[in-house]
């Protein structure tokens, strides 16, 4: 399937996956890029000599192109974006700010350049600043999210900007994806999906919440401090609401989530970590490798997109 998004990135699919902090690892990556999506090293906190590391173990696996997600407000920012620039990434993904004292760097290595954005006014903002393509990321997702959802944020995007416009946030299955085209997106980002693959090492405890959840079972944390966080529901998420609703300030608050998103991942402390994930875990019921998952997605997607059922 060709778009504009296959062409900029090379790669077979129009599915790019999510850069999510402890779970979009090497292995992850790989695995995806051999499926023939983009799959994406998130760098979340790490530091560079980390991400570096996972570059080379990632090429490791695989010679298909494959990414970077690069945390704008992580401290090592910009020794983060030389690694990429040295190590010769396909693309460099970007959330929590301006990636544009970066775009040079990137351009010069031939880098292809596609932030994360909540908003038109983000998204004509990124393609002044050279973006080759933004992902329109609706508040469906899990995570850090916006404020308007996918179905409402995708068509704005796409008719304001002319760079190709790839759909994130709720879509887990072919139904999501032929959705998104529909809506003017040329690839769909998948973030929850893919934490519930074969090739994810997260710990089988976060695995089975994403498995098991209910159409409900997510809700948003930090909304009165302007920090909203999709997560799934657990002991951690309801003390912060309470909290939050008392009235305890940001900094009381983050401190509650400190390295809670690593105690869920990592530990599998389904109770008190920060178990993130979009509104589409409901629909993700079965564990898949990236291949199948990939292909699944497409053949559905297609089908529908060709007026099937």
């Amino acid at each position: 399937m060709k778009t504009r998004v296959t062409e900029l990135l090379e790669i077979e699919y129009p599915v790019i996956q999510g850069g999510m902090a402890w779970v979009a690892d090497y292995h992850l990556a790989a695995a995806v890029s051999e499926a023939g999506g983009l799959g994406i090293i998130g760098a979340g906190g790490a530091g560079a000599d980390f991400v570096r590391e996972q570059v080379r173990l990632c090429r490791g696996l695989t010679d298909k192109p494959f990414g970077v997600n690069i945390m704008l407000m992580n401290p090592e920012a910009e020794e983060i974006a030389r690694v990429a620039a040295e190590e010769g990434v396909k693309a460099v993904t970007t959330g929590a700010g301006n990636p544009g004292r970066y775009m040079a760097l990137w351009k010069e290595k031939g880098i292809k350049v596609i932030p994360v954005v909540a908003s038109v006014a983000m998204a004509r903002m990124m393609e002044r600043a050279g973006a080759d393509a933004v992902v329109a990321e609706g508040m469906e997702s899990g995570g850090h999210i916006g404020s308007t959802t996918t179905f409402a944020l995708v068509p704005q995007v796409a008719d304001a900007v002319k760079i190709p416009v790839i759909a994130a946030g709720g879509i887990g299955d072919g139904r999501g994806f032929a959705a998104a085209f529909m809506l003017g997106a040329e690839a769909v980002q998948m973030g929850t999906r893919f934490v519930a693959s074969k090739e994810a090492r997260v710990h089988p405890g976060y695995k089975e919440k994403i498995l098991t959840a209910k159409d409900i079972d997510s809700e948003v944390t930090g909304m009165s401090h302007g920090h909203p966080v999709r997560q799934i529901r657990n002991g951690m998420t309801r003390e912060y609401l309470r909290r939050e609703k008392e009235g305890a300030s940001f900094e009381e608050l983050e401190q509650m989530t400190l390295g809670a998103l690593r105690r869920a991942v990592v530990e599998g402390d389904t109770r008190r970590g920060s178990l993130m994930a979009g509104q589409i875990a409901g629909l993700v019921k079965q564990e898949l490798s990236c291949a199948e998952i990939i292909s699944g997605i497409v053949e559905q997607g297609c089908g529908l997109l060709k007026g099937g059922v």
